[in-house]
């Protein structure tokens, strides 16, 4: 009999289909609709009484729909017998907000780990958190980050020849900088200077050969895109062989993903954390590790 079921969220089902594969376990998607006034009907797709469920929720798009479904999930597994449910965000919104910027601001990182509390641990992808070490610090539970950084530095190595990698900024050290360390190529962390949510300043060091490489630009996120779309230009007035944008999250926010490509970059691509057409990376074997 199957001791261990995965549930796939709104947002996930075809990652959880994997994962599920790769476990060898019972999968299964939630059932969800809409009441008349939109309030968020619920139902699990069979008895979880004495199993284990993982619970796959990708919170984008619609963060707070989304993060609803999650809680609603997690409360009636536990509520209907679930010997134990592990919940699985490949992206978890609500971290950037890690203090408060300006006076009466909402504190959202912590009010969210604060709801999502029915689970019994957690497992996050490449979590967007900057002034905390780690998860521990926000959450009431075991939780666990777990990086893509294998499955983009396999890709890069498989098919990008002699790469230059380029982080934007400090923030994507641990990306641009661990990758190139791992496949052994050159790399280098640019300086960033952020004015709004919308303005950005990129400065590269005047000692970079970029003429007639393959740059490759990582980040763990690529949101409204500002900072991607800067990297872009600067690399391709520097006469760049080809502009390869990686990243573990793709939100494409404002039309990024157009504004990306015109900006020069030759090919956008990121993990399955968010599924959409940029997609083309799974990251489903390095959460089914963190599992087992």
């Amino acid at each position: 009999m199957t001791k261990t079921i995965v549930l796939g969220g709104s947002n996930s089902h075809s990652l959880a289909r994997k994962i599920a594969n790769k476990l060898k376990a019972k999968y299964g998607v939630l059932i969800t609709d809409r009441f008349p006034d939109g309030e968020l009907y619920l139902r699990l797709p069979f008895s979880v009484k004495g199993k284990k469920v993982i619970l796959i929720e990708s919170m984008h798009p619609n963060p707070d729909r989304i993060l609803i479904e999650t809680i609603f999930a997690s409360r009636t597994c536990k509520e209907l017998g679930a010997k134990e449910v592990v919940l699985v965000a490949p992206y978890l919104a609500y971290l950037r907000q890690d203090k408060r910027f300006h006076p009466r601001e909402c504190w959202s990182n912590r009010i969210m780990a604060a709801l999502v509390t029915c689970a019994d641990k957690m497992v996050v992808v490449d979590p967007h958190i900057q002034r905390i070490k780690n998860l521990h610090e926000i959450f009431n539970m075991p939780a666990k980050k777990i990086s893509a950084n294998s499955v983009l530095g396999d890709y890069i190595k498989k098919n990008v020849k002699n790469p230059l990698i380029l982080g934007p900024d400090w923030e994507s050290f641990q990306w641009a900088e661990k990758i190139a360390e791992k496949i052994k190529v050159e790399s280098t962390v640019l300086r960033k200077k952020r004015y709004t949510s919308r303005s950005v300043r990129i400065k590269l060091k005047g000692d970079i050969a970029i003429k007639g490489r393959n740059v490759v630009i990582i980040d763990d996120i690529i949101s409204s895109g500002h900072t991607m779309i800067e990297v872009v230009k600067q690399a391709k007035k520097k006469k760049a062989k080809s502009i390869t944008c990686l990243a573990v999250h793709g939100i494409f926010s404002e039309r990024a993903y157009s504004k990306i490509k015109k900006a020069g970059a030759t090919k956008i691509i990121t993990t399955n954390t968010i599924e959409n057409k940029t997609s083309k990376l799974d990251v489903s074997g390095v959460i089914t590790k963190s599992l087992t």
